[in-house]
């Protein structure tokens, strides 16, 4: 299983980083700090390019929006060093869960675990 996972990350992104950012990220990289989930994020020596690697999927959304902004170069310090101020009303941030069984699904709808007969439809019957 070693071998298969290890060709998988020298082909594909999806399995976590490819062995060419690695290697990138070993001789580039300077590691500026985690987030909660794991992620790692650098930046080049110079700090104009910024990445994150992720741990596990690698899915835009789990990244929050403290790290986004130092990602996109809205922040100068990485929130290891300024972190952002949040405000009493606001809810912690939730990755994507769309094509998940955690997604949202509506009273009647055929996704949910507990589906409930419909009372606002009724089917056509011809006379």
């Amino acid at each position: 299983m070693g071998l298969l996972k290890t060709l998988l990350r020298a082909v594909t992104w999806w399995h976590g980083s490819t062995l060419g950012t690695q290697l990138y990220t070993w001789h580039n990289g300077q590691k500026v700090g985690e987030d909660a989930a794991g992620n790692a994020f650098y930046q080049s020596r110079d700090g104009k390019r910024r990445w994150v690697m992720f741990n596990g999927e690698a899915e835009a959304s789990r990244v929050g929006a403290d790290w986004h902004g130092w990602l996109h170069h809205t922040y100068d310090e990485p929130p290891t060093e300024r972190p952002l101020v949040h405000k009493s009303w606001e809810k912690p941030h939730q990755e994507n869960v769309t094509g998940t069984a955690l997604a949202y699904a509506p009273k009647g709808s055929l996704r949910r675990v507990d589906p409930e007969p419909r009372s606002d439809y009724e089917a056509w019957s011809p006379e």
